[in-house]
């Protein structure tokens, strides 16, 4: 068995109908989300565990080649109708980042980013349980979606210990990982996410993760709803946020040139 030396961690947010451009950055169809698992599963790949891929990156387990893990940001109830019929099809598990004040409500953060103004249902308690029996795992994104390096100490330790508390008491059990709102964090925020109790947070810096790396500092690749299967296959392949047909060709440049230059060195 190929034992996995890198493993790239996706990040969605809503699955749902997409009506202006704004909306294709954040949101995918239910169609193309179908089309980017079954390419997945067609080309090899495999989801993990966010709990799996955390004791990989700490050399407490193996993980065999193909390894993806699929996070949800924000905690949509589209993500409920959508994407867990066809997540519990394929047998596969995923990672939901909860906003715990915002539990059934609406993603008011975005009205007014939202050229139309619009806001779109997040989960209730009880989409929340029905999916924790199907493979679904949650954990925090803040108590109210805040751009955590701009709060006082004080505001800071309500959304990073607060979210985690109140999750824990809804889910019953312990809420190890956040994932920071807009992936916005700085040496303090890290520093008040391990005294709040976390043991892994993830950013949404773009590339592979790999064993020994800051747990602090998952990367992640950002899925974008314009995002065909092809251009998911070649971002997971490459680790990067552009899965342009251009970006494989300056990758695939990069590395003939880098095994030239090894020679001409030699």
């Amino acid at each position: 068995m190929a034992v996995a030396s890198r493993i790239p961690v996706l990040m969605y947010h809503r699955i749902g109908t997409v009506e202006n451009a704004w909306e294709g950055k954040y949101a995918i169809t239910p169609e193309r989300f179908a089309e980017h698992m079954h390419i997945l599963a067609g080309s090899g790949y495999y989801a993990c565990t966010a709990s799996e891929l955390v004791a990989w990156l700490q050399g407490e387990r193996t993980l065999r080649e193909g390894a993806v893990a699929i996070t949800f940001d924000d905690g949509y109830a589209g993500v409920h109708e959508h994407g867990l019929p066809v997540l519990k099809a394929l047998g596969w598990p995923a990672a939901m980042f909860l906003i715990s004040d915002l539990l059934g409500g609406q993603d008011e953060w975005c009205r007014a980013s939202n050229p139309a103004g619009r806001t779109y249902p997040l989960l209730t308690a009880g989409q929340i349980s029905e999916m924790a029996q199907h493979g679904f795992s949650f954990y925090s994104h803040s108590r109210r979606h805040a751009r955590l390096p701009e709060q006082s100490d004080i505001q800071l330790d309500d959304e990073l210990a607060g979210s985690k508390a109140e999750l824990e008491t809804l889910l019953g059990q312990d809420v190890p990982y956040i994932a920071y709102p807009y992936g916005l964090h700085d040496e303090r925020v890290l520093d008040r996410t391990r005294s709040a109790g976390y043991q892994a947070a993830f950013s949404v810096q773009p590339g592979f993760n790999r064993p020994g790396m800051d747990l602090f500092r998952i990367r992640r690749l950002d899925v974008f709803g314009t995002d065909t299967a092809a251009m998911l296959l070649r971002k997971v392949r490459l680790g990067s946020n552009d899965g342009s047909r251009m970006n494989v060709l300056r990758y695939y440049l990069g590395q003939l040139l880098a095994r030239i230059g090894l020679k001409v060195g030699t």
